[in-house]
């Protein structure tokens, strides 16, 4: 049996600027979340969970983050406000993953925030399996105490992505990959 390996080597990134309409339908975005939780997970902790992020959410949230961004500098350009007002806005629909990273005697917090980014990737995976593009993004608002609040996360998550999906409006090109030979070396005993 001869591996493939196409649906991995074809994945890329489409720039959340260059998603729009149509986003995956209820059915669809429960279908990819179903293949996105089959990932590692330590102790069967389940360390994430969803927050969708769609229609006009987007631009509530977008405007929140206007306001957010104003308090911590005061002195913000034009742009750097434009960029927060939209940063939500272009893909139709935005997945927070969230990782639960409270007390646990067992698994360390790194593993099970570790078990999270494996979620965001194979959700990258899936919306391309199902047609859709995708980019995995951060920023600022993933890491900003006030708006966390605002998303409702307690005090023990963290965002571990935005999965901005939509219908790719360019065909995203190729670019350069890292050889995989000259990352493998091997470990000799002494």
């Amino acid at each position: 049996m001869t591996p493939s390996f196409g649906c991995l080597d074809s994945r890329r990134s489409t720039p959340s600027r260059q998603l729009g309409d149509p986003g995956p339908d209820e059915a669809t975005l429960l279908r990819m979340l179903t293949s996105a939780v089959r990932v590692p997970d330590h102790g069967k902790r389940v360390p994430f969970r969803f927050l969708r992020i769609a229609g006009k959410a987007r631009l509530a949230l977008g405007e929140r983050l206007v306001e957010r961004a104003l308090q911590r500098d005061a002195d913000a350009s034009a742009a750097v406000l434009d960029k927060d007002r939209h940063r939500f806005a272009h893909a139709p629909v935005v997945v927070a993953v969230i990782a639960g990273l409270g007390p646990d005697e067992k698994i360390p917090a790194s593993e099970r925030f570790s078990s999270a980014s494996c979620v965001c990737f194979a959700l990258l995976q899936a919306a391309q399996a199902a047609g859709f593009g995708a980019q995995w993004l951060t920023g600022w608002p993933a890491y900003d105490a006030s708006v966390l609040r605002d998303l409702g996360l307690g005090a023990d998550e963290t965002i571990t992505g935005f999965i901005h999906i939509g219908t790719p409006l360019i065909e995203v090109p190729e670019r350069e990959r890292p050889d995989a030979r000259a990352l493998l070396s091997d470990w000799e005993p002494a």
